[in-house]
């Protein structure tokens, strides 16, 4: 089959759970033996360390990010209708190479990551021929700016930011609607977000998780873990994960510290947010920002920490964790998507006392973290690595050319 591929950002080097997950894809299917053409925002140029991509795309288009301030935004929100992901990757560079991919290639298959790329659906529909057009879902994104407004109306400061995602949330599910409708065919990556996305009574929805390739994060056998470290990784200027380690460090670490004082939590991931810049300045965390690879880090750690309070989908952070051996302390929210077996892998723990107990337990027992990470590890490699989840794509694919 001929794919054509849109991505948010390049997929390798891969620096976001989208990225992670796209380069997941196009991996598999090219081990399968299909071509994949990609277009891809980033902000970076293609270098030595993106051969791995080229080499298994027959062809990559890259196109720069387009700018636009918060100023845009606002007056956006103010004067229309329109869901602020509606136009937050609008290029008309974009769209003209699209344009042309489609009416110069013949491809099987569409398939766009993410609902900030349902603003291209238009073009997709009027030059794709014959091609079947699929929307990976990668968020359930109505409902995760419901919850995300919830959780911000609990702080009188954190008003504005409640308006707006409560505005955010209606537009959205117009958005989201009418991508549903139109397409072909939607993946979910949860069962939760599949029973969210249901309401639309649009296309067929399938379920495929996100994965990684659980190898490359498996460390040596000779692989030593720091003393009461904890970590957590995401990128840092997204919403849930500046909320997770706000709620974090003002709830649940004070706690923890009370019974071992010498917690240290490194918190690694690229662009931090002003508000975290400020909260590390007060040295109750290391912030590293952007690093080349989070897997030093998870190898490192004594204990990882997912402390989200809002999302949805299935966490990557989290899959990456278990696959390098780490014991694992999740909120509900955090821990939402995976199945059972991977879900009795960690310790699921929602308000701040039971977490810091839940964490001050672990780190007090060395044999215990031990066979939760090993167990963390099986259950990571047997339902979440990639060959474990590719046949479903396949399949769908399959199903879609055959009707």
């Amino acid at each position: 089959m001929k794919i054509l591929l849109l991505s948010p950002d390049i997929p390798f080097p891969s620096e976001s759970g989208a990225a992670i997950r796209n380069w997941g894809i196009i991996s598999g299917l090219a081990a399968a033996g299909h071509e994949v053409t990609l277009l891809s925002f980033t902000d970076r140029v293609l270098g030595a360390r993106s051969e791995p991509l080229l080499e298994r795309c027959r062809a990559v288009h890259s196109i720069a990010l387009p700018k636009r301030g918060k100023g845009a935004r606002l007056i956006q929100l103010i004067t229309s209708n329109l869901a602020d992901m509606e136009s937050r990757l609008a290029s008309s560079q974009f769209e003209t190479v699209l344009r042309k991919l489609l009416r110069t290639e013949s491809y099987d298959i569409v398939q766009f990551s993410g609902l900030e790329l349902g603003g291209y659906l238009d073009a997709i529909l009027t030059e794709k021929g014959g091609a079947k057009v699929v929307y990976d879902a990668l968020n359930a994104e109505a409902d995760l700016q419901r919850v995300i407004a919830n959780v911000d109306s609990r702080s009188f400061r954190r008003l504005p930011a409640t308006l707006y995602s409560r505005a955010q949330a209606g537009r959205l599910a117009r958005f989201e609607e009418r991508i549903c409708r139109r397409a072909d065919a939607v993946i979910a990556v949860s069962d939760e977000d599949r029973a969210l996305l249901t309401r639309y009574a649009g296309a067929p929805i399938t379920v495929m998780s996100n994965g990684i390739h659980a190898e490359d994060y498996r460390p040596s056998p000779e692989n030593r873990r720091a003393r009461q470290q904890l970590v957590f990784t995401g990128k840092m200027d997204y919403r849930p994960n500046v909320d997770a380690i706000e709620w974090f460090c003002a709830q649940a670490l004070p706690l923890a510290r009370q019974h071992l004082p010498e917690i240290q939590l490194k918190v690694v991931g690229r662009n931090p947010h002003p508000r975290l810049l400020a909260l590390a300045e007060t040295g109750d965390f290391q912030l590293t920002g952007w690093v080349e690879s989070v897997l030093p880090y998870l190898q490192e750690a004594t204990l990882y920490v997912v402390p989200l309070r809002m999302g949805s989908g299935t966490r990557l952070k989290i899959l990456q964790a278990m696959a390098a051996g780490c014991a694992v302390v999740s909120t509900s929210i955090g821990a939402a998507g995976l199945n059972q077996a991977a879900r009795e892998a960690i310790v699921i723990a929602d308000d701040a006392s039971a977490f810091a107990a839940a964490v001050v337990k672990l780190l007090g027992d060395e044999n215990r973290r031990k066979s939760m990470g090993e167990l963390a590890q099986r259950q990571a490699q047997a339902h979440y690595d990639w060959q474990a989840l590719m046949p479903t794509l396949l399949e769908l694919y399959a199903r879609l050319c055959d009707g």
